[in-house]
């Protein structure tokens, strides 16, 4: 497991965007940045795994894996009897996003956020000014 941020874009305007617009626009992804170091799963209860979000060094949200189906754990079962059941699987490098545990906040160019998960580590992301 690494540690990730999601950047989460649109290309319809002002965010007034309903659910054909958010399939059409791949789920309004924009990115993804992943820490370095993976860690093992052995001995992590996910569900109860803290998370700090900081954005220029401040404190802007907190969460826990509970926010995700119970556990990060429970949408990535959910994913792989979904994919199964199409005849597809899960190979070893895909990365997968079980979802969010804190929430979307709007960045700017400079910002510099970071996320923290208790037992995984962090990740930062630097958006360029200008």
């Amino acid at each position: 497991m690494l540690p990730a941020l999601e950047v989460i874009d649109s290309r319809i305007a002002d965010w007034k965007i309903k659910l054909p617009d958010t399939i059409a626009d791949n789920a309004s992804s924009g990115g993804v940045v992943l820490g370095t170091r993976p860690v093992r799963l052995d001995g992590l209860d996910l569900s109860l795994m803290g998370c700090l979000l900081h954005r220029n060094g401040n404190l802007i949200d907190t969460g826990a894996g509970g926010a995700v189906l119970g556990s990060p754990i429970n949408a990535l079962v959910w994913l792989a009897n979904v994919l199964g059941e199409n005849g597809e699987s899960l190979e070893a490098g895909h990365v997968v996003l079980p979802g969010s545990i804190t929430a979307m906040v709007p960045v700017s160019p400079g910002d510099t956020m970071t996320a923290t998960f208790a037992g995984v580590g962090s990740v930062t992301a630097r958006f360029a000014a200008p």
